[in-house]
């Protein structure tokens, strides 16, 4: 069956703020899972193309590249914005990133020492935290922190998925 392209997916955000924990703990667990998923792969299988789609270390460095926007998006939720900023939908950074020519172990332990930043300062929020919302500009609802931790979590998995298919694939 196909997946659901990113873009093309919708979300409710319709479970109580009391879950922020169990978010977190999705956060906290992508860098080991990610380690987990690529570790012992060969360089050939990281960094080899499905057509024009990325390569296995092309989608762990996407996940790099997002902390920064997820970063950002915190400063906004800690600041009381009414807006999130948008993100980068040409995902240029990636592209730019030249991902393929970097050692795995470099986008990994980047990866999770930035990730570990994150759920640092989100283990540090009060729970009232969770419940600020801001207006997200490409899904065009309003988005409470709990709900931003949730659509991350998401994304990693979305990327954790395809990083299995490919491995499946080119094995």
């Amino acid at each position: 069956m196909p997946r659901i392209p990113w873009i093309e997916r919708k979300f409710d955000f319709n479970f109580p703020v009391e879950l922020f924990p169990e978010m977190i703990e999705r956060l906290r667990g992508t860098p080991a899972r990610l380690t987990d998923s690529v570790g012992g792969l060969a360089r050939e299988v990281l960094t080899r193309r499905d057509g024009e789609r990325w390569s296995i270390q092309e989608n762990a460095g996407h996940l790099l590249d997002l902390e920064a926007l997820v970063d950002g998006r915190l400063s906004e939720y800690e600041a009381g914005a009414n807006a999130l900023h948008a993100a980068d939908m040409t995902n240029r950074k990636t592209y730019d990133g030249n991902h393929n020519d970097q050692p795995i172990s470099r986008i990994l332990e980047e990866f999770r020492a930035q990730r570990g930043d994150i759920v640092a300062r989100l283990d540090s929020f009060e729970p009232e935290m969770f419940g600020r919302t801001a207006w997200h500009p490409r899904l065009g609802v309003p988005m409470r922190l709990v709900d931003m931790v949730f659509f991350q979590a998401e994304h990693d998995d979305f990327h954790m998925t395809r990083i299995s298919e490919l491995i499946r694939l080119f094995r």
